[in-house]
């Protein structure tokens, strides 16, 4: 029987500060849940001599990770450094040292996730990875074991805390985007690349490895449509709200007739819908499960002690594997890997959803007809339409909300009104949840 369980974390940033600070703030609680102590022995970072406000022994601090992966004593390794390398090589060297592993590399498991599972599995270790998507919120032990039970139906998920932001602002206030991007990189909402936030690309990893997870099939992040929210516009907002609806950049993923749907992009959301109420820096997944129904999973998606929350959470329920010899108890993606299916991603041409469609058209007679004849043309039926204001020289927005129809079918209507004379500039279009 271990009298401890000694960690090593490499990367001593924000998120790398919070596990630690929690690690020893909260060493009492953790060894009554666990029975004996975890023990941080050793701390990696370039710098280790900037103040993080924690107090640790000189000796628990060093610069050099092969310390803490060589380290026989260490049963855990804890990559918090982020990026595909060397964070990649510092992660399988552990795991062939045949230490256990936590990470919250979103960006890395998307990408490289399929190989680190496939290896851990085979040298009979843990990777745990909950502070990976929704910072705080248990979302990958909810997928891997507390709906487990469940064929998982969809997913909808507001999971990257900038876009949120800069979006709620614009809604609230009335802002433009700009004014708000430049708010949140003072607040230091923003990653240190700015297109992984605002092009939703950190929203896709993370939906790669819920659609992994929920669906028990790889996926290739490269799949996964994405969309940011550089195109949204204050008048676009405003629209959206005679509507009945508010803009969120979401993270959807379902299953449709064997083929799963999994994509990021600017979303409309009826008023009515919980996940629209979702403010500021905060995440929210909606779950829906054959057995349970609809679930949904709220808190803040980021920041030091949420997802070192997460991440101690991650070290506790290894280390309980440890203790008891049933390392391997939950396979990494949830299925077993000999059990899991290769399903395929549907092409976004094939998507059916409503249409939010903006033109910026001149005041001129018979253009209404013009555009609603290639509308028809294209099987796209007009649910409802608001036209504001007149301009004898110049354009007008017309706003139409579309009943359910084809991404093909919108996008080669669009192509063929905008090269009317009568259209002004590049039509808007956004894309609905929900029946309009």
């Amino acid at each position: 029987m271990k009298d401890r369980i000694n960690v090593g974390i490499i990367g001593f940033g924000t998120v790398g500060s919070g596990a630690a600070r929690i690690l020893i703030n909260n060493a009492d609680i953790i060894k009554r849940r666990l029975g004996i102590p975890v023990v941080l022995k050793k701390m990696a970072d370039l710098d280790i001599k900037k103040d993080r406000g924690i107090k640790l022994d000189k000796d628990v601090l060093t610069t050099d990770a092969a310390k803490i992966l060589d380290d026989p004593d260490i049963d855990i390794v804890i990559e918090l450094i982020g990026g595909y390398e060397p964070a990649k090589s510092f992660i399988l060297k552990a795991i062939e040292r045949g230490k256990c592993v936590v990470t919250s590399n979103k960006a890395l498991l998307a990408v490289h996730g399929e190989e680190i599972f496939h290896i851990a599995a085979s040298k009979g270790v843990d990777i745990g990875f909950e502070g990976s998507v929704g910072g705080g919120i248990p979302i990958i032990r909810i997928l891997k074991e507390g709906l487990a039970a469940n064929n998982i139906l969809s997913i909808y998920g507001i999971i990257n805390g900038t876009s949120n932001y800069i979006l709620t602002k614009m809604t609230n206030e009335g802002r433009a985007f700009g004014d708000v991007l430049s708010e949140a990189q003072r607040l230091g909402y923003a990653e240190a690349d700015l297109t992984f936030d605002i092009e939703g690309i950190d929203s896709a990893h993370k939906l790669t490895i819920l659609t992994t997870l929920a669906f028990g099939t790889p996926v290739k992040f490269d799949n996964i449509y994405t969309e940011g929210i550089t195109r949204i516009t204050p008048l676009d907002i405003e629209y959206a709200k005679e509507f009945g609806y508010k803009i969120k950049l979401l993270a959807i993923s379902k299953m449709d007739n064997g083929q799963i749907e999994a994509r990021v992009h600017p979303t409309m959301v009826p008023n009515e819908y919980l996940i629209s109420t979702v403010e500021g820096v905060f995440n929210a997944i909606y779950v829906a499960g054959d057995a349970v129904g609809d679930t949904m999973y709220y808190g803040r998606g980021a920041g030091d002690m949420p997802t070192g929350s997460a991440i101690t959470s991650d070290i506790i329920e290894i280390a309980r594997n440890i203790i008891t010899n049933s390392v391997g108890r939950v396979p990494p993606p949830a299925f077993q890997l000999k059990e899991r299916k290769e399903l395929k991603i549907k092409k976004m041409d094939d998507i059916v959803c409503p249409f939010y469609l903006r033109f910026m058209a001149m005041d001129r007679p018979s253009v209404l007809s013009k555009i609603s004849g290639i509308l028809g043309e294209h099987n796209i039926s007009i649910a409802s339409m608001i036209q504001k204001g007149r301009k004898e020289d110049g354009a007008v927005s017309v706003v139409m909300m579309t009943h359910e129809a084809k991404e093909k079918d919108v996008q080669g209507a669009l192509a063929k009104i905008d090269k009317l004379p009568v259209i002004a500039d590049k039509t808007m279009f956004i894309r609905v949840e929900g029946e309009v």
